[in-house]
C-alpha cells in the first residue's frame, strides 16, 4: 500500500518538516555530534530537517519509492542521511545507540506490532536520549484529514503514558490544530505529542 502511495513525483506529505518538529525544535539534542533515528521516515522531510540541524541521521522506510525521494531531497538540501529500505520487523535495531529517536505519524501497525515497535524505539535510545512521538488521537476519525481509519491504531494519553512510563515524560499533550503538510495531512486534525527522556543509569 505505501509503495503505491509514494510512487508518484509529488511529495505526498510535503517537503517541509512536520509542524510537530518545528513546535518542539528546542527539544532536539544539540551538544556535539548527536545521532538520530527517524522511524518509518517516508519521503525524508523530517530526516532532512534533523540533518540540517546538525544531527547525524539514520532513517528507514518500507517503501523504496519513498526512500528514493528522501535521498533526492537530502541531496537537494546538501545534507547526508543514512537511508535504508526496511520495516519494523527486519531492521537491525541497535542497543542504546541514538540520542534522538523520532516517530511522526507511524500509526500503520496494530496494538501487538505497536508494542514491539515502542519497545525497540526505547531500546535504541541511549540513556539521556530523547524520544519524540507524534500522531493522531481517536477524535481524528471525525475529521478524516489523514491517518489510519482503525481506531485501535490511534493514540491516547493513557496509552502513551502506559507504553512510555519507564521514561521521564517531559510533555504529553493531546490537542487540535490545522495541518497543511502536502496532500496527505490537510485540515483540522486531532493530534498528540509525546516528548520523553530515557533515564540515566
Amino acid at each position: 500500500m505505501w509503495e503505491d502511495r509514494y510512487n508518484t513525483e509529488d511529495y505526498v506529505f510535503g517537503r517541509e518538516p512536520a509542524a510537530f518538529l518545528l513546535r518542539h525544535e528546542d527539544r532536539l539534542p544539540r551538544d556535539g555530534l548527536k545521532l538520530a533515528l527517524s522511524v518509518a521516515d517516508g519521503e525524508g522531510r523530517n530526516s532532512v530537517f534533523l540533518a540540517e540541524k546538525g544531527l547525524r541521521v539514520t532513517a528507514w522506510d518500507g517503501a523504496p519509492s519513498a526512500v528514493a525521494k528522501a535521498r533526492a531531497l537530502a541531496h537537494e538540501r546538501g545534507v547526508a542521511v543514512a537511508y535504508e529500505v526496511a520495516d519494523i520487523e527486519d531492521w537491525a535495531w541497535p542497543e542504546a545507540k541514538f540520542d534522538l529517536v523520532l516517530g511522526v505519524f507511524i500509526q500503520f501497525v496494530g496494538p501487538e506490532a505497536r508494542a514491539r515497535l515502542f519497545e525497540r524505539m526505547k531500546r535504541a535510545l541511549r540513556p539521556g536520549g530523547v524520544l519524540m512521538l507524534h500522531g493522531y488521537t481517536p477524535k481524528q476519525l471525525e475529521y478524516g484529514t489523514g491517518g489510519p481509519r482503525a481506531v485501535e491504531n490511534l493514540y491516547t494519553p493513557e496509552l502513551l503514558r502506559a507504553a512510555f512510563g519507564d521514561l521521564e515524560i517531559r510533555e504529553l499533550e493531546a490537542y487540535e490544530a490545522d495541518l497543511d503538510e502536502g496532500g496527505g495531512h490537510v485540515g483540522r486534525s486531532a493530534l498528540i505529542d509525546l516528548v520523553a527522556v530515557k533515564p540515566l543509569p
